[in-house]
């Protein structure tokens, strides 16, 4: 094992905001690493002085271990554990190899200043993701911390703000924290007309959802006029009673096979941001549609590949499958039950004749839950309400065990 790295959490406050120990860190150091904005913020020394190579993760590995044996100390912005370099760090190196002194984190400070519980406050990094990662968490009178990519993110929150119904939340920019440069600036998604600022920056929201805007929860079951769809959809009520049957814990993954329009791995994904999701679907129209539609709704890192069972093959191991397309191709339910491992869940959705029958026979095989339902809406006849019915649904649900697992390993 080679010398501990020491990662210091530096502010805009620059060396007179670090702790004494943070300081002796620095000192000691034979190799200062960090962006070149951080390295001006410490005084002139003898060490080596190296900025960050781009791209950054896949150098990690060679650029520590060139510094092996000597005092290494790493330069990070604010709490180096809160989305910060430590956290990759820790990642590429092991927790025994990094000792982290921390500063008080930009959300910190921003809550010091607005007044607002830290423990109260959901922080969305934006500083690596799609401004659209946002949409699943924006909700009536919630307050929002947001962390910038750079000077131009402002401006793209408040265009996203307009663009989802929330025009009347108010939006506050609080650039260099803690320095001698700190400023502030508020205004409301649907009047913001400032100029790109400080590219150290972090947005603080508190979201107002405009009359008449359709509300859109994390609670699985959209309205279906969300998803633009060319008529391969799985319905609300259907979609929601089938989430529920998948059961989505955080950081699970989901194969969503014959995705059609994506909502069961969009709605999914939605439900925490850590769950993630893979679609299968072999129409090329469709693929482009639920990108469009994941993008939209906030999950833009939905994995959208080629049909079943062709493209199974290198996937990710699934948590969770639904099957709600290709039920009757040959190879597509026993590719999926070979993926799944121990304790993995599966749904599989049928609405004909010859594809219940196949959940009949899978369910005498494998155990698990079956049941059945129709949804009505009512419908305007005329002068008067009617109740439309839907195809019924048969629906497959199972868990796949240890001895299944041992018997048949993938």
């Amino acid at each position: 094992m080679g010398e501990r790295v020491t990662v210091v959490g530096i502010g805009a406050d620059g060396w007179d905001g670090l702790s004494a120990q943070a300081r002796r860190a620095v000192d000691d150091a034979e190799v200062l690493i960090g962006s070149p904005r951080q390295l001006d913020l410490v005084p002139e020394s003898a060490a080596d002085r190296i900025p960050w190579p781009s791209p950054l993760v896949p150098a990690l590995p060679g650029l520590f271990a060139a510094q092996d044996g000597r005092r290494v100390c790493v330069l990070a912005s604010g709490d180096p554990m809160f989305h910060g370099i430590g956290v990759t760090l820790v990642r590429v190196l092991g927790a025994d190899r990094v000792r982290v002194i921390a500063h008080p984190s930009s959300a910190s400070l921003a809550c010091a200043r607005l007044g607002w519980a830290l423990h109260e406050t959901p922080v969305v990094s934006l500083v690596t993701a799609p401004v659209t990662t946002l949409v699943p968490a924006l909700a009536d009178g919630r307050r929002l911390l947001v962390l910038s990519r750079d000077r131009h993110t402002p401006n793209g929150v408040a265009e996203l703000l307009r663009d989802n119904g929330f025009g009347d939340t108010e939006v506050t920019v609080l650039e260099q924290l803690g320095g001698a440069l700190e400023s502030v600036a508020s205004g409301t998604a649907a009047e913001w007309t400032r100029s790109p600022g400080d590219a150290l920056n972090l947005i603080a929201l508190h979201c107002r959802r405009s009359p008449g805007t359709v509300r859109r929860t994390r609670i699985p079951g959209l309205p279906d006029d969300t998803f633009d769809s060319d008529g391969q959809l799985t319905k609300q009520e259907v979609r929601t009673l089938t989430l529920s049957a998948l059961a989505p814990e955080p950081g699970e993954l989901l194969w969503d096979v014959g995705g059609g329009s994506g909502s069961i791995a969009i709605e999914w994904m939605r439900t925490d941001p850590t769950c993630r999701a893979v679609g299968f679907e072999r129409d090329a129209t469709r693929r482009d549609r639920i990108v469009a539609n994941a993008t939209r709704l906030g999950v833009p890192t939905l994995d959208v590949r080629g049909a079943a069972p062709e493209s199974l093959a290198g996937a990710p191991t699934p948590d969770a499958v639904f099957l709600g397309g290709g039920v009757t191709a040959p190879g597509v339910f026993e590719a999926c039950w070979a993926a799944l491992p121990a304790g993995g869940r599966i749904v599989v959705n049928a609405v004909t004749a010859e594809s219940e029958s196949l959940l009949l026979r899978w369910h005498a095989e494998h155990g698990g839950r079956l049941r059945k339902f129709q949804t009505y809406r009512g419908e305007a006849l005329g002068g008067f309400t009617a109740w439309r019915p839907h195809l019924p649904v048969a629906q497959w649900i199972a868990t796949k065990t240890r001895s299944e697992t041992e018997e048949n390993p993938s």
